[in-house]
Parts: structure tokens; C-alpha cells; sequence
């Protein structure tokens, strides 16, 4: 058995997480993952989605780096878009870093991808995390509770209207593109309603959780 902890990197954050979000302490609790967090301070969403500011490239690496001399067996980050980072730190660290959902995509059927932000989610993005070339994308709707709520940080969100959003961003995905078999959340903040989206669309539904889950797992720990 691997020892050690889950150690997660949190962006700066202070919207709702339900069980399943990875920045959720319950999500792993339930699967008997032990489990730690470092807050990346002035790190938020708007700033690791839309600005891909390179200073961040610091923050996350320290970071990681830290969450690595304190015994974690496996690192991970609350942000999908953090995988332009991912050749990078695993370079630096000694144990597997996982940045982000969309590692897993290269290893899907016909996968198609429900990102936060469509038009933030760009080539430095899907090459760090090894995504294969034409693999389609679709993001959720601009100004739906969502995007809105997770983007601007609020500290209120209507789960069943976050779900809807989703939902309905996965239909128009498989809608574009009927022949898909798979589909990746990219969002860490998506998957307490991978069973929702499985259910309209009759597709396999990966994220960053099964990621986690998987991944752990294979290191031999408990859980």
C-alpha cells in the first residue's frame, strides 16, 4: 500500500462546493481518501481560467512542490485549465501530479469535452494535457448561473440551475456531434452532476473525480 495523502491545490475560491466538486472534502471522506488542501492565495477563478497569467506558473509549482515535502503520495489542482501547466510539474515532482480531467481524454472513445469557458480553453491547454488534435469542445452557455457564479467567485449557487447549465451544454455537444462515446467534464466544479449528464445523453461521463479516484487507486492505497 502507497502512504501518504491526496494533496490538492485550491484555487482562491469561495463559491459553494458540493460532494463530488473536488474542492470538497465530503467527495473523498465518502471513498476513504485521505485528503489535503493548500489555498493558492490571489489565485481565483477569472485569473486561472480567462487571464493565463504566467506569473501563476509559480504559485502552482510551489505549491505543489509543498503539498509533495509534506507526504503527498498523488497532487491535484480545482482547475482543469491549470493543465498548461502539467508538463511542467511533472517534471518538478517526484509523485504523479494530475492538473487536470482532460489527461484522461487521450485514453477515451470518441471523446468530446464541456468546458466552463469554450473560448478561454486554448491549444496551450489541451496540448499540456496531451489532448488529441480535432477532439471537439463545447462550452457552457455565457450568462447561464454556472459560468456566472463559479467565474465571479459568488458565494451563492443554484445547484439545479448549475446542473441545467451543464446538462444543456453536454446536449449541445452531442447534438454537434452525434457519433461521440465519451464525454470529459473539464470543470472540477462539474462533477456533482456527471450522473445528470449521463442520464441526457446516454454517454460515458468522466471527470475529475473518477480521475482521482482511478488514479489513487492505482498508487495501491486505501480507498
Amino acid at each position: 500500500m502507497a502512504e501518504g495523502f491526496l494533496g490538492i491545490l485550491v484555487l482562491d475560491t469561495r463559491f459553494p462546493r458540493p460532494p463530488g466538486d473536488i474542492g470538497c472534502a465530503r467527495t473523498f471522506e465518502r471513498a476513504g481518501i485521505p485528503v489535503r488542501y493548500l489555498r493558492m492565495q490571489g489565485v481565483g477563478p477569472r485569473r486561472a481560467v480567462q487571464e493565463s497569467d504566467p506569473a501563476m506558473l509559480e504559485s502552482v509549482l510551489q505549491g505543489a512542490l509543498e503539498l509533495e515535502r509534506e507526504g503527498a503520495a498523488l497532487v491535484a489542482t480545482t482547475c482543469g485549465f491549470l493543465s498548461r501547466y502539467q508538463p511542467r510539474l511533472a517534471r518538478a515532482l517526484r509523485v504523479p501530479v494530475i492538473s487536470s480531467s482532460l489527461l484522461q481524454v487521450r485514453e477515451l472513445p470518441q471523446p468530446g469535452i464541456v468546458t466552463i469557458d469554450r473560448q478561454s480553453l486554448g491549444p496551450a491547454e489541451l496540448e499540456g494535457a496531451g489532448v488529441p488534435p480535432g477532439v471537439p469542445v463545447q462550452g457552457v452557455r455565457p450568462g447561464s448561473e454556472f459560468r456566472e457564479r463559479i467565474l465571479g467567485n459568488d458565494p451563492s449557487l443554484d445547484l439545479e440551475q448549475a446542473r441545467e447549465d451543464v446538462v444543456q451544454a453536454a446536449r449541445a455537444l452531442v447534438d454537434a456531434h452525434p457519433a461521440l462515446r465519451s464525454i470529459v467534464l473539464e470543470c472540477t466544479n462539474m462533477p456533482p452532476y456527471r450522473e445528470a449528464v449521463r442520464e441526457a445523453t446516454g454517454l460515458g461521463v468522466e471527470d475529475m473525480e473518477t480521475l482521482l479516484l482511478r488514479s489513487w487507486r492505482a498508487l495501491g492505497s486505501p480507498g
